[in-house]
């Protein structure tokens, strides 16, 4: 038998491409939760080109994240923000990472709802504030109680995350486990009942 004549295998990651069509898929949640590497594994899996919001955003502005903070102010940077993740949703597929704040930006919400599936990656606050010890480029940490601050943007944030499509645990296991899960989640809510349903233990995240 030829090659040509081969059955073509059904993957999640082809039934996954197929649903999305022109949209994109976008992690959101709260610094620390993982967003780019977990991003970057699932771009890797599906073969869509990855990028990371920040980044971008850097690179439009000619300067760091922490230097739009102490040069222009948040709400100069959550502008710039609002239009690059515009642009970027604009030529998707992608998977995008998004900043900690982005999603609390209905105009951005709504757009992300139009262009995209949204993907919230939930970590309780003593893992986040594990992960985000270990970096001192978080601007809005850059105060007398950094836990304090976790603690207030968790309770501002984590209703308005709540709106994405789906959400999925970030926590410490490997960051293939949290792939697969993402992956196999994604795949049940785009094509249902032709998908195998996802693991047990990422059920309630598409219900």
């Amino acid at each position: 038998m030829s090659d040509a004549a081969l059955p073509i295998q059904a993957s999640p990651e082809a039934d996954i491409l197929s649903a999305l069509g022109a949209r994109s898929i976008v992690l959101v949640g709260m610094m620390g939760v993982g967003k780019s590497t977990i991003g970057r594994r699932m771009a890797a899996r599906l073969k869509l080109p990855f990028v990371d919001a920040d980044t971008e955003i850097e690179a439009a502005a000619g300067m760091t994240i922490p230097e739009i903070f102490e040069r222009h102010g948040e709400p100069h940077f959550r502008d710039g923000e609002a239009r690059v993740i515009a642009r970027l949703l604009d030529g998707g597929p992608i998977v995008l990472a998004t900043g900690g704040g982005a999603f609390m930006r209905e105009e951005t919400r709504s757009r992300i709802a139009e262009k995209a599936i949204s993907i919230w990656l939930k970590a309780d606050h003593d893992v986040i504030m594990r992960r985000v010890r270990r970096r001192a480029d978080r601007p809005l940490l850059q105060t007398a109680d950094p836990e304090g601050t976790v603690t207030r943007l968790l309770t501002e944030r984590e209703p308005v995350y709540g709106s994405a499509d789906l959400t999925i645990a970030s926590r410490e296991v490997p960051h293939d486990k949290i792939v697969e899960e993402a992956i196999e989640t994604l795949r049940a809510h785009l094509c249902g009942d032709q998908a195998s349903q996802p693991p047990a233990d990422v059920a309630s995240a598409v219900r």
